[in-house]
């Protein structure tokens, strides 16, 4: 393993146990906030510290590039959270975290339609997939009963396909060869811009003592700080070490995580099933980070 790829795995590992407890900040940030308020201003706070960290701006690009940043912001930044928090409206959280999961799946799959250049997957890597979704539906589902809700169910599968969609643009815009930080930021700004249409629409409430309150703000920063800004730079970084398949399975440890971070800090029961939905969400995690991609050039 060389030292960029040991690079991408520390980048993808660092965003991963970050994203994994966002879902404390977000709980808490719902009790004044909605849904799409915090995505708008997560990401505003987001770009602000982009700025700050790289003032310069992008520039060079051609009308063709500014397409795949924009079609990156649409399904990164945009339709991903949105799709995930109305699925969650219609189904249970443990069908959401399940389907979710599916995300490396897809990537795979549009990896070897639209990515050429990316390594070709052996057996080894399905085999991972299946038995981490295994671990990931123990630790979902955890004893409650399996409720299918094809409404919600739908739309977090088309979150999954969503996120993947973004996974390709981000391996896409790497191979520009432009700075992480100027295309994270713009890809940001066309999020933010197809997200202010639907926060109008959802009668947001002008209410800035909420901003004032250290529990939102501290949370917020959280989120803008380091589940946006810093995490979607490391994030595409990973992706630009890595590929696209590679980074997009490390997705299989969100739910480990948020498991982890709900016995440490909610004081949540840990049981047997979530045990063994975590060794078995680690093995596939190794078998499909494996030897289980072939470069063309092999035999």
């Amino acid at each position: 393993m060389n030292r960029d790829t040991t690079k991408g795995h520390l980048a993808a590992l660092l965003t991963i146990l970050i994203w994994g407890t966002t879902f404390i900040s977000t709980k808490v940030l719902l009790t004044d906030f909605q849904p799409v308020e915090i995505l708008f201003f997560r990401f505003v706070a987001g770009t602000l510290a982009l700025f700050l960290v790289c003032p310069r701006l992008l520039k060079g690009t051609t009308w063709k590039q500014e397409l795949v940043f924009m079609g990156a912001g649409l399904c990164g930044v945009c339709l991903y959270y949105l799709l995930e928090n109305i699925a969650l409206t219609f189904t249970m959280a443990s069908n959401v975290g399940v389907i979710i999961s599916v995300a490396p799946f897809f990537t795979a799959l549009l990896s070897r339609l639209f990515l050429k250049q990316e390594e070709r997957l052996n057996i080894g890597f399905f085999i991972g997939f299946l038995v981490a979704m295994a671990g990931i539906a123990l630790i979902s589902f955890n004893g409650s009963a399996l409720q299918l809700n094809p409404a919600g169910d739908l739309l977090a599968l088309l979150a999954a396909f969503i996120w993947a969609c973004y996974s390709i643009l981000t391996r896409k815009i790497s191979s520009y060869g432009y700075n992480t930080i100027l295309t994270t930021r713009r890809v940001f700004l066309y999020g933010l811009l197809f997200m202010i249409p639907v926060l109008l629409l959802s009668d947001p409430v002008i209410d800035f003592p909420r901003f004032a309150d250290r529990t939102n703000l501290l949370n917020l920063l959280f989120l803008g700080l380091g589940a946006s800004a810093l995490c979607f730079v490391t994030w595409n970084s990973a992706v630009r070490l890595l590929g696209a398949v590679r980074t997009s399975v490390y997705i299989y440890l969100t739910p480990v995580i948020t498991i982890v971070a709900s016995v440490l800090i909610l004081h949540e029961p840990f049981t047997w099933m979530t045990g063994i939905g975590t060794v078995l969400t680690l093995t596939g995690l190794v078998l499909s980070e494996g030897r289980v991609f072939k470069c063309k050039n092999q035999k």
